[in-house]
């Protein structure tokens, strides 16, 4: 049986989204049901360890990545928050910010069972050098 996405569990799993860090991963066990699925547009893993291990490998490759926060929404098993994600390709480069959403669905106990991220994947491949000029040339030539 699922439970209500209340507002208490939601605001629980935003404070430690915006506290992540590459040494507090263990904290996902207090977020993630074991066999939890996790998707964005470039990943589909199942299983906390596999969650994990995407956190682990976005700090190993991004300068400073965090979240913040903007906006709760629940209903019902389901929550929805909307975020900014803030990050460096690499020290000294300049700071990026992609927003997104992210829908939460939620067990019984407050733990996330399905945690589906939508956000432009364009936004990210236009602050990559070289391959950023290129995807900004195309979304201003498909723009009407």
């Amino acid at each position: 049986m699922e439970a209500d996405a209340e507002p208490s569990s939601l605001h629980r799993i935003a404070r430690v989204f915006e506290q992540l860090s590459a040494d507090r991963l263990d904290v996902l066990a207090q977020v993630y049901a074991p066999q939890a699925t996790f998707q964005d547009p470039f990943n589909r893993v199942q299983g906390l360890a596999a969650i994990t291990a995407q956190f682990a490998h976005m700090y190993a490759k991004l300068h400073a990545p965090r979240f913040v926060v903007k906006e709760i929404t629940t209903q019902d098993a389901v929550g929805w928050m909307v975020w900014d994600f803030h990050f460096a390709l690499r020290p000294g480069s300049a700071p990026q910010v992609i927003e997104g959403a992210t829908r939460f669905i939620l067990d019984a106990q407050g733990r996330v069972t399905d945690h589906r991220d939508y956000w432009d994947a364009c936004d990210f491949y236009a602050t990559v050098p070289l391959l950023g000029a290129v995807v900004r040339r195309l979304k201003r030539a498909a723009s009407a």
